[in-house]
């Protein structure tokens, strides 16, 4: 398959930088008059693929919310991948996993295997088992076309106190990561398979993105406070890479399918002005 940096170039360009989570908790589920049950969440899913499955570049389901209702729960997520990969939408399960041997090579393999019925293109990790613990997970998304998000800098009040820790060489724990990840990317065009996750509200903390390589996620923008405007600040040497991610901001126009895809519109167009991206169609 082709590598997953030229993917998400692809349909980034087609249909814009905008990601939109697929998280069925609990609130939303009343907001939309549905149950907090099996039957809520398959609904949920059922509309918000119908609003954007093939409309937006990508989604990202957060399976924690989908695993509170065990097997049933990963079936409705099961699903729900296989209907956004059919539309030609990209689907970055949003799982945080991070271990190491055998472990995190079974994580790669139960998401960035093919073969496997919760395949999706991309997944999220966690480097702080070091970086180099998620080796099996980029030798996988290389193998498959597939592509891992390494959280760097997250915008939760906990994250600093790890994240801007310092090691020996001077280098926060943040930027060593960010060097690692350009490590794995060095080469690769347009985009690398290994991509950052990086906060909206981070503001102005002076680490360094230029030579990342590869796709920025972007979580913490509409509802967690962050803006279309803090993408420009904050990511000024790499606004082409930037894919920001909305949830509540979107999900809470459901359920009605066209206001849906109205709310996804209008974070795309601001998204879009802001990353001064062209394109779109």
């Amino acid at each position: 398959m082709e590598p997953f940096g030229a993917r998400l170039r692809a349909v980034m360009d087609e249909h814009g930088p905008l990601c939109v989570g697929v998280d069925p908790h609990a609130s939303l589920l009343r907001q939309w008059g549905l149950g907090d049950d099996v039957a809520g969440v398959a609904s949920f899913c059922a509309t918000v693929v119908e609003a954007l499955a093939g409309r937006v570049a990508v989604v990202k389901p957060q399976s924690a919310f989908f695993e509170r209702f065990g097997a049933r729960g990963a079936e409705i997520l099961e699903s729900t991948i296989r209907q956004f990969r059919e539309a030609g939408t990209l689907v970055l399960l949003d799982v945080k996993r991070g271990d190491i041997g055998s472990t995190v090579a079974a994580y790669a393999d139960a998401y960035l295997n093919p073969s496997n019925p919760m395949y999706v293109d991309a997944i999220t990790a966690s480097p702080f088992l070091g970086l180099g613990s998620l080796a099996p997970m980029f030798d996988s998304a290389a193998a498959h076309g597939g592509g891992v998000f390494v959280l760097a800098l997250t915008s939760n009040p906990e994250g600093p106190s790890v994240q801007h820790a310092r090691n020996i060489d001077g280098r926060t724990v943040a930027q060593t990561i960010i060097d690692e990840i350009s490590q794995l990317n060095a080469g690769a065009q347009p985009m690398g398979n290994v991509g950052a996750v990086v906060g909206a509200t981070i503001g102005e903390t002076g680490h360094d993105l230029s030579k990342l390589g590869g796709p920025i996620l972007v979580p913490g923008l509409g509802a967690q406070g962050g803006t279309p405007d803090d993408l420009r600040s904050i990511f000024a040497a790499n606004l082409g890479s930037v894919l920001p991610s909305y949830s509540r901001e979107v999900l809470g126009a459901g359920p009605s399918t066209q206001a849906l895809r109205d709310a996804a519109s209008r974070a795309l167009d601001a998204c879009a002005a802001a990353l001064g991206h062209q394109g779109r169609s």
